[in-house]
């Protein structure tokens, strides 16, 4: 199996604000004090929420449930110490969609959690993740 190198930039725009995204591509921003746009750790936690929120769109698919909703909210506790890395992520799903139930709902986010999110594979593997679902 060939490996994958993703490219892209960071640019810094002055005070914590830069401006990152794939070489010649669509960029987006990050603000370390939160104050323009996420900071790097709310960028992250939205990045491993995404990522697994993309699997759980396919994964649904391909068990024929026409989705209609799909919002997650995100809550990460970070250790008090340096490097203050997140402990845990918890996120909260709302879904909704002809044909889906809590059972497929809830197998569609363990598979992306456990096996296909790289997200939340390339975080420390001692991240505790937990997930409640919520279908309707």
């Amino acid at each position: 199996m060939s490996q994958e190198t993703k490219h892209a930039t960071l640019e810094w725009l002055g005070d914590l604000r830069f401006a990152t995204g794939a070489v010649d591509g669509p960029r987006t921003f990050i603000d370390a004090d939160n104050a323009a746009a996420p900071g790097p750790m709310l960028a992250l936690l939205g990045a491993a929420a995404a990522c697994s929120a993309s699997d759980v769109v396919m994964i649904l698919k391909k068990k024929r449930v026409e989705l209609t909703k799909l919002t997650i909210e995100m809550a990460g506790v970070r250790r008090e110490q340096e490097p203050r890395r997140y402990v845990s992520m918890h996120l909260i799903w709302h879904l909704a969609g002809g044909g889906l139930d809590e059972t497929k709902a809830r197998h569609a986010v363990e598979l992306s959690v456990e096996k296909y999110c790289s997200v939340m594979a390339s975080l420390a593997p001692d991240l505790k993740v937990t997930n409640e679902i919520h279908v309707g």
